[in-house]
């Protein structure tokens, strides 16, 4: 008998040696590719700016200030010039990611704040390390290029006015939130100190409307004395004083004489408010203009002596070139479409003009009338007879607030929000995710506190716990990207024995909650409830057997003597991925692939074949032997083993007859967790709650079959009371 179990013994043991042997010659090699050795920053550098001539070294142009490197070129020009500037984010905002580490980013702007591009200097982040392919990090980091470093980004979620949003990354959703606060913060503080963009942001002021019918009788001086038409004067010395330092500094230069003579007067206002319009125009000539306006459309008149607005090369089908219209941010010109002459205007005391012009404001330039604007005059000297210089000179105007319905004015969101922290935004985001992942765990603990009167309704009881597993499976898992890895323990170990701090923690509300259920659940009954009931893999497991076993699939079962060394193994594995998260947790990370959480849920078998080769090994093999995986490999699983000895309930019963004679509960155990003897052992048990159905079903368990009968015998046996008199 000895030697039968021996042989049967070397026999599995065989088998399980060999595909492991298979399993770690296709893992590891595909591992090797994945590794991310820190960059040098330079040759990078050299291939953003491909026309650069030299690069400075990383200096602060003063104390206290960023370090970024200076690349200029020649850019069709004979002297060198700034093409843009470079910096890494660990030097100015490090903010550690998922693996408890920063993402260094080379990031490379030019010399108006437009983001050039981005790159990943060094991380250690698992999901990356071994998981995402290099190609997708760089299309995610490719969506910076043309973005200004003003502009509000955000990682994912619904479309908000106003903010630039970012697609994410799956299964690497936390790390790119990092990546894209690092970068943020970096970029700004380079352009601040730069002089690129202020330190302070502008107000948003939400559309408002014209008041159609608000109108009093006016003139001249009373329209442009309370600002309703405004003025934009330049004399000859001011343009000249424009153009000092330019090729175009002694072009048609005014003489001492005439510095303070006239160049240009333009008078402009924005004519579809009553009463200007009405004023200026006529009632009869303001309604035909008030026709010929498209909804969202809005037109401004232009009076000016002196330098046309309009330009003596105008033709038709071109634009206005001296001139266009600044609001929040936008510039537009006008085109031939968008023009026509004004004969005359009738209000009294108005001056002689040499140009008068109305231009209509087309929709799709979202014009706010609520909103202040500016008149741009660009003035242009000839240099040669192609070249040319020009500058420009602003006039503002500000609607006045009797004219327009002005709504209150909204701050925005600053670039990063300085008053929260990143978790702490996370985890406002996934309100929803985390009200529903708490309803989920209080089912499951209240199931806990009543199993006694579930298991007596065994149906209900299956019904119910399979719908749970797939409510596991479908959101924790693939939707919410919850699957707790062994991974996590080791980083709150490292964290734990340096700098710890729980922000790093609560990056993810998903995984925190998982674990701290996890936590607070291996105290009161051990690691089978998580390993039951909140492991997404595990429950896909479980649902994959059931239906094997239901469509007649035949299933193998390990002899006991091998079944209880083969419990080995995982706890083993735990051991080698300790001792190596102790030298480098980034080789921990890569080795921890024998988990194949990472490819079935965050990456939804997007990745290299390898990985989805031996994930889909683990689940082909569980078809004919339920959580293989879980029993015999799992890490994660080990380690939530070990709080066996602190747990506080043992809910689960048993009878004097469990194991000798019975072995019902041992025999029907689909993960063999009963042993022999009829003892549960709760560092393999997962708290499936089967035994406990059989416990107290009369028709299933010996014991009770065996009173059962007794009982009946003895109504049978019994003798009827004798009514006495």
């Amino acid at each position: 008998m000895l030697s039968i179990v021996f042989k049967t013994l070397i026999k599995y043991s065989s088998m399980l040696f060999n595909a492991l042997v298979v399993c770690l010659c296709v893992i590891l090699p595909a591992q090797a590719l994945f590794v991310s050795p820190p960059k040098d920053p330079i040759p990078l550098i050299k291939e953003i700016f491909p026309n650069q001539t030299h690069i400075s070294d990383k200096v602060a142009a003063k104390e206290g200030e960023p370090l970024v490197w200076t690349i200029y070129g020649n850019k069709e020009s004979k002297n060198d010039e700034v093409l843009g500037y470079a910096f890494e984010t660990n030097d100015l905002a490090r903010i550690p990611a998922y693996s408890g580490e920063p993402v260094n980013m080379l990031v490379a702007i030019d010399s108006k704040g437009v983001y050039l591009a981005a790159k990943v200097l060094e991380h250690h982040e698992p999901i990356i390390l071994a998981g995402i392919p290099e190609t997708k990090l760089h299309a995610f980091a490719d969506q910076y290029n043309g973005l200004h470093v003003s502009d509000r980004l955000k990682v994912g979620g619904n479309q908000t006015e106003g903010i630039v949003h970012i697609d994410g990354l799956s299964g690497a959703t936390v790390t790119v939130m990092v990546m894209n606060v690092a970068i943020v913060k970096a970029a700004k503080l380079v352009a601040i100190s730069l002089g690129i963009i202020s330190t302070s942001q502008e107000a948003i002021q939400p559309m408002g409307t014209i008041y159609p019918d608000v109108y009093e009788k006016s003139d001249w001086t009373m329209l442009t004395g309370n600002g309703a038409i405004r003025k934009l004067y330049l004399n000859r010395k001011t343009v000249d004083e424009a153009f000092v330092g330019t090729d175009a500094e002694h072009v048609n230069e005014a003489s001492a004489e005439q510095k303070q003579d006239l160049f240009a007067e333009i008078y402009f206002a924005q004519v579809d408010i009553p009463t200007i319009g009405r004023n200026l125009l006529g009632d009869s000539e303001y309604q035909y203009l008030l026709s010929t306006l498209k909804t969202d459309e809005h037109a401004i008149v232009l009076m000016g002596v002196g330098y046309s607005f309009k330009g003596s090369g105008y033709v038709r089908g071109a634009i206005f070139d001296r001139i266009q219209i600044l609001q929040t941010g936008n510039a537009f010109a006008f085109r031939d479409l968008d023009h026509s002459r004004l004969p005359d205007i009738y209000i009294d005391g108005a001056p002689e003009f040499k140009e008068r012009s109305i231009f209509i404001i087309r929709e799709h330039h979202e014009f706010n009338p609520a909103s202040d604007w500016q008149l741009e005059l660009l003035v242009r000297r000839q240099t040669g007879p192609l070249e040319s210089i020009f500058t420009s000179f602003k006039g503002d105007y500000h609607t006045l607030d009797h004219y327009v319905d002005r709504p209150a004015l909204i701050m925005p969101e600053p670039l990063f929000d300085e008053g929260r922290s990143l978790a702490q935004q996370v985890w406002q985001e996934k309100n929803a995710e985390v009200v529903i992942l708490i309803i989920l765990l209080v089912i499951v603990v209240m199931s806990l506190f009543f199993q006694d009167i579930l298991v007596r309704h065994p149906t209900f009881m299956h019904n119910f716990r399979h719908l749970f597993l797939i409510i596991t499976v479908v959101f924790i898992g693939w939707s919410w990207g919850g699957q707790l890895s062994v991974v996590n323990a080791f980083t709150f170990l490292q964290a734990f024995m340096s700098d710890f701090s729980w922000d790093l923690f609560l990056l993810d509300p998903v995984i925190f909650i998982l674990w701290g259920a996890a936590a607070v659940t291996m105290i009161l009954w051990g690691r089978a409830v998580y390993c039951g009931w909140l492991c997404p893999f595990g429950a896909l497991q479980e649902l994959m057997n059931i239906f094997a076993r239901y469509i007649k699939i035949p299933q193998f079962e390990l002899p006991w003597a091998v079944h209880e060394r083969l419990w080995a193994i995982k706890y083993l594995i735990l051991l080698a991925l300790f001792g190596l998260s102790m030298e480098s947790l980034a080789l921990a990370e890569q080795f921890s692939e024998v988990e194949p959480f990472k490819t079935t849920f965050l990456l939804k078998f997007d990745r290299q074949w390898p990985f989805v080769l031996y994930a889909s090994v683990l689940l082909i093999i569980n078809i004919f032997n339920r959580k293989f995986f879980c029993r015999y490999l799992c890490p994660l699983g080990a380690a939530l083993s070990t709080s066996n000895s602190i747990r506080l309930f043992s809910w689960l019963r048993r009878r004097p007859e469990c194991g000798q004679p019975c072995k019902t509960c041992a025999k029907e155990c689909e993960i063999q967790a009963i042993d022999p003897d009829g003892v549960i052992n709760m560092r393999e048990c997962h708290y499936c709650l089967d035994c406990q159905v059989t416990y107290f079903n009369e028709k299933k368990c010996p014991p009770l079959k065996k009173l059962a009968r007794k009982k009946a015998k003895y109504k049978e046996t019994a003798i009827p009371a004798v009514n006495v008199a």
